[in-house]
């Protein structure tokens, strides 16, 4: 195997992969010329190194591991306050989304009505996670989104898992936090839920 068949994997996967990469850079970065530029970054860097992916059935998750080093490694470059933890409340946390909303309404419809509710949830919880502070939202990326596991996120930010866990938890409750005030004012809260909340 010569640098031949490197370069025709490389090729054919990052073909394969380009979607879901930019998809990736664009949910980190929230614009696409920045998308585009992190994206021609992470590529650049997957080629130089591939001598070092030791599992080529793992490229995607190499790949999204490179994406999200080379983000991380600009931001705390050109904006390291973005980095910074930031306190949330935790009591603004003791309570489930789904719990509290009507979920046969929101997600048990099998009609035209359902996707058209799903679909608006589903751009709610894209802009709530554009709106998150960097630090919240690249974890939740990270691991939500494409699915890496907590030491694979670690590995990638330069973090103990503990805190890998920790800003999860807190990215989980601001995106619950978004989506439940978009439901209020939406009027998606049931009668009993008005009375239990007063």
């Amino acid at each position: 195997m010569g640098e031949d068949f490197d370069q025709a994997f490389f090729r054919a996967e990052i073909e394969r992969l380009m979607d879901s990469l930019y998809g990736t850079a664009l949910r980190l970065t929230r614009n696409s010329a920045d998308a585009e530029d992190l994206l021609a970054e992470t590529v650049m860097k997957g080629w130089a190194h591939l001598g070092q992916l030791a599992d080529r059935r793992c490229f995607h998750k190499w790949m999204l591991r490179i994406l999200a080093n080379t983000f991380v490694s600009n931001q705390r470059r050109t904006s390291p306050e973005s980095f910074e933890a930031l306190d949330i409340d935790d009591e603004d946390c003791q309570f489930s989304l789904f719990e509290k909303l009507h979920q046969p309404f929101l997600l048990w419809w099998s009609n035209p009505e359902q996707e058209l509710v799903n679909k608006m949830l589903r751009q709610d919880i894209e802009a709530a996670i554009d709106a998150m502070p960097t630090v919240f939202r690249t974890v939740l990326v990270m691991i939500e989104v494409n699915g890496q596991s907590y030491a694979e996120t670690a590995e990638a930010l330069g973090l103990p898992v503990g805190t890998v866990r920790s800003r999860l938890s807190r990215a989980r409750c601001l995106l619950q936090r978004a989506l439940w005030r978009q439901a209020e004012e939406a009027g998606l809260k049931t009668p009993e839920m008005k009375v239990a909340d007063a």
